[in-house]
């Protein structure tokens, strides 16, 4: 059975792709909301050029929408995991590139035969929890080039970047391709703590999918088995969005942990 937890609590309003405005306003409060009933590449098409400018990229197909399934050991090459039928780590789509797409929106079109569970996390939620339990590694996670996602011709970055409005953005990849300064890596025991205590499962049906902001939302995969097939759209909003989200400030009267998690003296 499918888990519809967010389907209940993120749902789109509106017929489908002609009415996104439900999806705006879920995209704008909350950075996500799922979709139903795009069964065919023309209605996941349609829908995703209603909501974004769609941007091809090396794995894209002629119409700028991937395919999503396994393509065997060429997967196992570094940056193709996506591609593959084992388990993906959770994280932001196109780390590596000066400036990821905003939006990605992932929609099933024929389910596993077993596995294949899709695990989201919110970056807020996750920015919460470590602010509750870790701030020091919060504050770490904040620090300027942390982060290289990529090759030789990857991105300096890191997890989190402030913005103006105390507002927050996150940026994650988790294999190969992702190098963490010595100033944060003591600390990914606790980032990994904070996304799994956050983290959402659901299973996708045939037509079913979600819409996430990519500033925002962290997603990821369980292994699986079968021809399990999804069409994903990758590209910036029709409409206004703030960057990120809304930042939630440290604790000041909290013990600042040390990276084993211990609090300082």
């Amino acid at each position: 059975m499918p888990t519809l937890g967010l389907f209940e609590t993120h749902p789109t309003t509106g017929k489908l792709p002609k009415q996104p405005r439900g999806i705006t306003a879920q995209l704008q409060a909350q950075g996500l909301a799922t979709v139903e009933g795009l069964r065919t590449r023309t209605a996941v098409l349609a829908f995703a050029q209603a909501v974004m400018r769609v941007e091809a990229h090396r794995d894209s197909d002629s119409d700028g929408l991937t395919t999503i399934q396994d393509i065997g050991r060429r997967s196992l090459q570094p940056g193709f995991g996506g591609l593959g039928n084992g388990e993906l780590l959770p994280h932001t789509e196109r780390s590596s590139e000066p400036c990821p797409p905003r939006l990605m929106l992932l929609v099933c079109q024929r389910p596993a035969a077993r596995g294949g569970e899709v695990l989201l996390s919110d970056g807020q939620a996750v920015h919460d929890y470590l602010a509750d339990h870790f701030p020091a590694a919060l504050e770490a996670f904040a620090l300027p080039n942390t982060a290289f996602y990529g090759d030789g011709g990857g991105h300096p970055s890191q997890v989190f970047t402030q913005h103006p409005g105390r507002r927050a953005a996150i940026r994650l990849r988790q294999d190969s391709l992702a190098a963490f300064s010595p100033l944060v890596s003591g600390y990914l025991p606790q980032l990994r703590e904070a996304i799994g205590a956050v983290q959402q499962r659901l299973m996708l049906e045939a037509g079913q999918g979600y819409l996430i902001d990519n500033s925002r939302w962290l997603h990821a995969r369980t292994a699986f088995g079968g021809d399990r097939i999804c069409l994903r759209a990758l590209g910036s909003p029709r409409f206004p969005m703030l960057p990120g989200f809304p930042r939630t400030a440290l604790r000041p009267e909290a013990a600042a942990p040390t990276a084993d998690g211990s609090a300082a003296p």
